[in-house]
């Protein structure tokens, strides 16, 4: 149980009122310009999933209560489970080498990783090998003047018995020229005896699978394996059906992850190869999920459960830099703004980002998890959604614990299965506090709510609600709130029922500057009844509005 002390602070300071006004500092009534209507009729489960980061155990600062842990990355292309060699790709010289784990049991680079998770209480993704070629050494950089250099590799057999008929063991032999993904997955299971890792219904968290990294840039980043000219639309979806069919064959029930594409290019057109229309339904994605869907009716079970993709958006300020690229503690309002509001690219059909891929490619608004969705639906409606990485820059600027928080509440708003973030520098301290707006966000290991309820914003340009209910406490009422602008923004929240008392926690430029740890900091509690709350919202902001 939480206590606080009795509110004995303004209605400016703490904003909180049920008469749909505010009390500026100087004593004079603010109407709320802001209206959030809430639909408690219209909701859904969040997955628990969406909490999520890359290599968690890499991140130094990282929140606590996360829920999913990927291993994957361009190095996990190349990374051979017999011998833990792996390559660097194109991230440093096409390198050969032991970085992944030092350890010399088999698979060990992977079998430490989700011990570890399985202890933190988060599940796993961890990424099998579809390219072809794995690294046979740990010998330093490869030649990639006529790639591929076959005495630096080994062959990629999706499953053992087509070559084999020896049976799977823990510690293969690495004198032979193959490398088998059937006997690397059993050979995981048998490392976590009696969990039932892949089961849709473990012992403990789950371990999910992803079919490699970023396919559609196999071409640039394992040149080495690829060589220069990229795997065709048509070779890569037949190899995804290959390897999906041999995995499926041992673990029918794994939950896998697929194509895991770079970015919009990927999931639009395959790097060009195909000619799609915006609106159409011809992109790559169309032609992946039909072909899918197709497959898997044959096979009997779905053999990709989740469609997967990465986005780092393309946004842009006004002088045309990436915001992906604005990492600065000090940011111009034009490149604040430009992050801020790039989460709406995910869903706002109404938001036209400054890209190339809506002033060029597209011509229109992005609105990309919800065409993605759309597309799902009507080609392999039992597919899910998730963004295995994504990043919207500003990790040391509030802007990025805007953008933070704005994705995860959309993520959940959307009815994404899950999210992991990757981080772009060494230190995001901003950015992982947006995970904390919903994640332990009192400190005493209180959460969003696991249910979702619409909430739509009279001006999301400002301030945008993100609003849940808990299903293990009846009454309970979680809020997000975010604001966005460079003002106060007094908000009125109608049409979800409310009783019992309300407690805030926000962050802000303001309060972010005096934490070594930035997190969300106890802003009192009002008493609450009724349908409708107002709250002004800080400049710059993110607020946690824990009703009970």
């Amino acid at each position: 149980m939480r206590l606080f002390k009795p509110a004995l602070i303004s209605c400016y300071a703490i904003s909180l009122l049920l008469s749909g006004c505010t009390e500026a500092s100087d004593g004079a009534t603010v109407r709320a310009n802001i209206t959030v209507s809430v639909n408690p009729s219209n909701k859904h489960p969040i997955s628990p999933f969406i909490y999520g980061v890359n290599i968690a155990a890499t991140i130094d600062g990282l929140p606590t209560a996360l829920t999913l842990d990927r291993l994957g990355g361009n190095r996990w292309t190349a990374y051979n489970w017999e011998n833990n060699a792996s390559n660097a790709g194109s991230d440093w010289q096409y390198q050969n080498d032991g970085s992944m784990n030092n350890k010399r049991e088999a698979g060990s680079a992977v079998s430490t990783l989700i011990a570890q998770d399985q202890k933190n209480g988060m599940a796993s993704i961890m990424t099998v090998q579809m390219q072809g070629l794995v690294a046979a050494d740990e010998n330093g950089p490869v030649n990639v003047s006529n790639p591929p250099d076959m005495s630096r590799f080994k062959k990629v057999v999706f499953e053992k018995k087509s070559v084999s008929n020896e049976a799977f063991t823990a510690k293969p032999s690495t004198s032979d020229d193959a490398v088998y993904m059937d006997e690397f997955l059993w050979a995981m299971d048998n490392k976590f005896k009696g969990q039932n890792i892949f089961s849709s219904k473990p012992a403990t968290q789950p371990v999910f699978v992803s079919l490699d990294n970023e396919p559609d840039l196999w071409n640039h980043t394992h040149l080495e394996t690829q060589g220069k000219t990229n795997v065709s639309a048509n070779s890569y979806i037949a190899k995804t059906i290959g390897l999906t069919t041999a995995l499926k064959k041992q673990y029918p029930d794994m939950v896998i992850f697929g194509p895991s594409l770079a970015g919009f290019m990927g999931i639009y057109s395959w790097f060009n190869e195909l000619q799609p229309t915006a609106t159409g339904n011809n992109w790559f994605t169309d032609k992946y999920l039909s072909t899918l869907k197709e497959a898997s009716t044959a096979f009997g079970r779905p053999l990709v459960d989740v469609y997967d993709f990465h986005w780092y958006p393309e946004a842009a300020d006004s002088n045309g830099t990436r915001i992906t690229t604005l990492m600065s503690p000090t940011l111009t309002d034009d490149q604040v703004q430009a992050i801020v509001q790039s989460p709406r690219s995910l869903w706002d059909s109404t938001f036209k980002e400054k890209s190339w891929i809506t002033d060029g490619v597209m011509g229109q608004p992005l609105a990309i998890i919800d065409r993605l969705q759309a597309k799902i639906r009507a080609a392999n409606p039992s597919m899910k959604l998730a963004i295995t990485e994504y990043n919207n820059g500003g990790g040391q600027h509030i802007a990025g614990t805007i953008a933070q928080a704005d994705n995860l509440g959309v993520f959940g708003m959307r009815n994404l299965f899950a999210a992991t973030m990757w981080p772009l520098a060494q230190k995001e301290p901003y950015s992982f506090a947006g995970f904390r707006a919903y994640r332990n966000f009192d400190g005493a290991n209180h959460h969003f709510g696991d249910t979702s309820i619409e909430a739509t914003s009279s001006d999301v340009s400002k301030v945008v609600v993100y609003v849940s209910t808990d299903s293990s406490r009846a009454g309970r009422v979680v809020m997000v709130a975010i604001n966005r602008s460079t003002l106060d923004q007094p908000t009125t929240i109608t049409g979800q029922p409310l009783s019992g008392s309300a407690h805030l926690f926000q962050m802000t430029a303001t309060t972010a500057a005096k934490q070594s740890t930035i997190k969300p900091i106890a802003a009192g509690t009002q008493p609450v009844s009724g349908s409708s709350m107002t709250v002004t919202l800080p400049p710059l902001s993110v607020t946690t509005i824990d009703i009970y």
